[in-house]
């Protein structure tokens, strides 16, 4: 296993960790352009223009771009969040030159009025879907409440006002400010060398227009709030709560990674021998998210309505606890032999190391194989989960329900 990097002359990063021993290649071009990049006016259109992408190129139809991924096997696909939208694929090592060559087409769709309009109205009917589900609305509401003022509270969907009033130039002057070789990172896993990943990357993506997008970057400073949703029609109550974590550049991050397994994990964790194994709820999980210069944990409960004010409680006991006396030994042991585990089992296919690669490289311009990852996790120590609470108590400061409760 051999990592590569280079920059082409137009900014476009290029990381490779080529692997002989597996039978596949997997390549993404990570987008640093999400949710947070947009105005309020263009709310949604990162995700928009990810659908866009397989509407055709100049030189491919939509129908091309499906015909030829499928001609050769390939599994395929793009991703919008918060901070990044990512077109990724994995292909059998012989077919790279086909699939490299219309993934990297796709980021410069023709963007045509006809197919705007038609993908709006799927867009829109998308959003009217997310409506009808509890979890997103929870989800949605929480991060505009928590993140109030700062960009990651704004919906990676948008609203049916913000994309319904979208127009295609907008669109266009979206993708002009965003896609630009100095703000996507190439990464290539698995099965390949790296003179044939720089003989593609210069073959396609040489002519990219040079440049860099600027993002605003701050800390977020929430303030506690509660909200509740009333939707009579549901049967359970959805409660979706925020608070404080380290951000995606603090090195407590692999802390909050095990701190999220040894409490919230959706089996052998605190939250699930207190609530789900006894019965009193249908999920109870916390997990740990990070950003740019800030950080989130996220708890998910999913109850009945009657008994959500008493596992609310619950779940503050818990937290309270480790808040004062930390973890145990065994626990933390625990957590670092199922991290450890997900990671080499998930690096053992190129696509599942994709994600690492790149993201890795795209916000922190780093490059880390399995082994430093599992180094990393086992090195940590009950006084760096010490550390990590008193700097990022578990808490409930931002509470979201949905469901048949009023308050």
């Amino acid at each position: 296993m051999s990592f590569h990097h280079t920059t082409l002359e137009n900014g476009l990063e290029v990381v490779a960790e080529t692997n002989s021993d597996v039978h596949s290649v997997a390549f993404g071009f990570y987008v640093k352009a999400g949710a947070r990049d947009e105005t309020p006016e263009v709310s949604g259109v990162s995700h928009f223009l990810e659908h866009m992408a397989f509407k055709g190129t100049e030189r491919f139809t939509a129908e091309d771009v499906n015909r030829i991924f499928d001609e050769v096997g390939a599994d395929n696909n793009a991703a919008t969040g918060e901070e990044s939208t990512v077109y990724y694929a994995a292909t059998l090592p012989e077919y790279l030159p086909q699939t490299f060559e219309i993934q990297s087409s796709i980021l410069f769709p023709t963007l045509r009025q006809d197919d705007f309009d038609v993908e709006k109205k799927v867009i829109l009917e998308e959003i009217g879907m997310y409506a009808d589900q509890p979890s997103s609305v929870a989800y949605d509401n929480a991060m505009q409440a928590h993140f109030h003022g700062h960009p990651l509270g704004q919906s990676v969907l948008g609203t049916t006002e913000s994309v319904g009033g979208l127009s295609s130039e907008q669109m266009r002057e979206y993708h002009r400010q965003h896609y630009l070789a100095g703000n996507i990172v190439l990464a290539v896993t698995g099965q390949t060398d790296w003179p044939t990943v720089l003989e593609l990357a210069n073959r396609h993506c040489a002519n990219w227009p040079k440049g860099k997008s600027d993002r605003k970057v701050m800390r977020a400073t929430p303030k506690p709030s509660t909200k509740y949703i009333a939707k009579d029609e549901c049967q359970q109550e959805q409660i979706i709560q925020l608070s404080p974590a380290p951000s995606g550049s603090d090195p407590l991050r692999f802390a909050a990674e095990l701190m999220s397994v040894i409490v919230g994990d959706d089996c052998n964790s605190r939250l699930y021998w207190d609530l789900l194994d006894p019965g009193l709820v249908e999920s109870a999980e916390m997990g740990y998210y990070e950003y740019e210069e800030t950080g989130a944990y996220l708890t998910f409960l999913n109850g009945p309505p009657e008994e959500t004010k008493s596992n609310l409680k619950r779940i503050a006991k818990i937290y309270a606890d480790v808040n004062k006396r930390g973890v145990t030994a065994d626990e933390l042991e625990q957590a670092k032999n199922k991290v450890c585990s997900r990671l080499v089992l998930r690096g053992e296919r190129p696509m599942g190391r994709l994600g690492g690669l790149g993201n890795n490289w795209l916000f922190r311009r780093e490059y880390r194989s399995i082994a430093d990852d599992v180094a990393i996790v086992q090195n940590i120590t009950l006084n760096d989960i010490r550390s990590l609470l008193d700097q990022f108590p578990l808490g409930q400061m931002t509470t979201i329900g949905v469901g048949p409760l009023k308050n």
